[in-house]
């Protein structure tokens, strides 16, 4: 499983490796995806797509870090981090893309002011390809 930490303490949901789960789903805090999950999420607050997740639809939460894999479309308010090891096969809207060394995007990027996918606030912009 994972080690617990501050923000792990605030997880309102867990879909576990060998899980499968179609529809919509919707958080307050955070919720973690192991398993596989097709549909629409929904949130305000921070989704984990861990290494053996895979999430198959339309993604709209504040916050979104990929160790595993998301196909669809992903609109992050405030930052989209692809973890080494994380396959991102998407069209995304984000103002911060965080890419790094050892993982995968493909499609499209549309960088926004901070906020405006999900309205949380903000102004800038940025792109971080990590290396090494």
């Amino acid at each position: 499983m994972f080690k617990q930490n501050d923000q792990q303490r605030d997880l309102n949901g867990f879909l576990d490796r060998g899980s499968t789960q179609k529809g919509e789903l919707s958080f307050e805090a955070s919720f973690r995806i192991d398993g596989k999950y097709e549909g629409t999420i929904r949130s305000s607050g921070r989704l984990v797509v861990g290494e053996g997740g895979l999430v198959d639809g339309d993604v709209q939460v504040r916050h979104v870090l990929v160790s595993g894999e998301v196909r669809g479309s992903v609109e992050a308010g405030e930052q989209l981090h692809i973890a080494p090891g994380g396959r991102v096969h998407a069209d995304i809207t984000t103002p911060s893309l965080v890419i790094e060394d050892g993982a995968i995007f493909e499609g499209n990027c549309t960088m926004t002011k901070a906020g405006k996918a999900t309205g949380t606030g903000g102004d800038v912009a940025k792109l971080v390809v990590e290396k090494g």
